[in-house]
């Protein structure tokens, strides 16, 4: 797999591309031409270098702010070096910028575009774009020589120009300490340039790979609106899909907690209908009631025990079931309670034995009373009216 394709993106329109490994060897000589798709495919990085003449390298001082800040007051600072308006340019600055001097890269915008049309055109898209001299060693001074043209850089700044005027564009630098590296990549005789120290190279045969050969530039073209994006796209369809997952499960927790709720729902209106069930065979006298069944039926029940009274049914009869329970003389055949007062109906072999449960009834402090005493085949049927005060 190769990790970098460079592409070199001619004047007149016309591409070459190089492959490196992740070593940065070149895979193969420069190819002319489009690179193929499966170059394109492999490719970890593509970087395209573009003809240095559009591409004008400056430095600028360094403005208080932030790299934001700095990128908004700048084409105001440079203003007056510029011959275009600077509404119609675009400025490049390292990620990093320097404490005294930043190094400032500017190109037309419509040319940006057009380079970027130009490539898409042809299926690149690149992740870098360089000029041709921001790729030439930065060291002393360096000339590229080629058929008609020629690319110098010094350490502050770089050029271009055709070959009948390269001896007086080098004539006008000041030469450096180290002297100039002349890289001739014309098949012909060396250039006579009065300049020195010189140290001319000759023979070369490919200057894509010359410049492949170099640490890549840290001024990249491509910022701010013309960022790559398709680096992020898988990054960012992941995260598409993510969200995605996310919503559905949102949505399917919301389906659920709708169709729990459904279900509770119905249960809970079929308890609500078997207590008031309940609460019909228990107190018929309170289906017209509205309310609660729950509500109602404990209602009742505290009725039947007098409201939490001691003179309550329940009370009463914890009172007086030890003494029905002690003989077997009588036998209890009714039991009605309303109005706080009990009734009971007794059946006793004769009068006195009925009279003998009222008294010891009304020992444990009750009020009773005898309401009825009727003959009968198996003795006497009584009736005893108790209330909760005493005779």
């Amino acid at each position: 797999m190769s990790e970098r394709l460079l592409i070199r993106l001619h004047a007149d329109g016309q591409l070459t591309w190089l492959a490196q490994d992740a070593a940065a060897r070149a895979l193969s000589a420069s190819n002319a031409g489009t690179p193929p798709a499966p170059a394109l495919a492999r490719a970890q990085r593509v970087i395209v270098f573009v003809p240095a003449e559009e591409v004008l390298l400056l430095d600028a001082p360094r403005l208080a702010g932030a790299r934001a800040q700095f990128l908004k007051a700048l084409p105001f600072a440079l203003e007056d070096q510029l011959a275009s308006p600077v509404e119609d340019l675009h400025f490049a600055v390292p990620d990093r910028l320097g404490e005294d001097r930043v190094p400032v890269a500017i190109v037309a915008r419509a040319t940006l575009r057009g380079w970027l049309d130009r490539l898409a055109a042809e299926g690149v898209r690149p992740d870098a774009i360089y000029a041709e001299t921001q790729a030439l060693p930065i060291e002393g001074g360096c000339v590229l020589v080629e058929d008609s043209r020629a690319l110098w850089r010094m350490p502050t700044h770089a050029g271009a120009c055709d070959l009948a005027g390269l001896a007086d564009w080098l004539a006008l630098e000041n030469a450096p300490p180290a002297g100039w590296d002349v890289h001739d990549f014309r098949d012909a005789r060396p250039l006579p340039l009065p300049i020195a120290p010189l140290r001319y190279h000759a023979g070369s045969r490919d200057a894509l790979a010359f410049l492949a050969a170099q640490p890549e530039p840290p001024l990249n073209l491509l910022q701010g609106e013309f960022a790559p994006a398709h680096r992020q796209a898988p990054a960012q369809q992941l995260w598409r899909n993510a969200a995605m997952l996310a919503a559905v499960a949102l949505l399917l927790l919301f389906v659920y907690y709708a169709a729990d709720t459904w279900r509770l729902a119905r249960q809970s209106a079929r308890l609500d209908a078997a207590a008031r069930a309940a609460l019909h065979e228990g107190f018929p006298d309170m289906d017209k009631v509205a309310g609660d069944p729950r509500a109602l039926m404990q209602s009742a029940l505290t009725g039947l025990r007098g409201g939490g009274d001691s003179a309550g049914l329940v009370p009463l009869l914890g009172r007086i079931a030890p003494t029905l329970g002690s003989t077997t003389r009588t036998t209890l055949t009714a039991l009605e309670y309303h109005n706080a007062t009990l009734e009971l109906g007794l059946r006793a072999p004769d009068v006195p034995t009925l009279d003998l449960m009222r008294e010891r009834l009304a020992g444990l402090g009750l009020k009773v009373e005898v309401t009825a005493a009727n003959s009968g085949a198996q003795g006497i049927d009584g009736r005893l009216r108790i209330g909760g005060g005493k005779p």
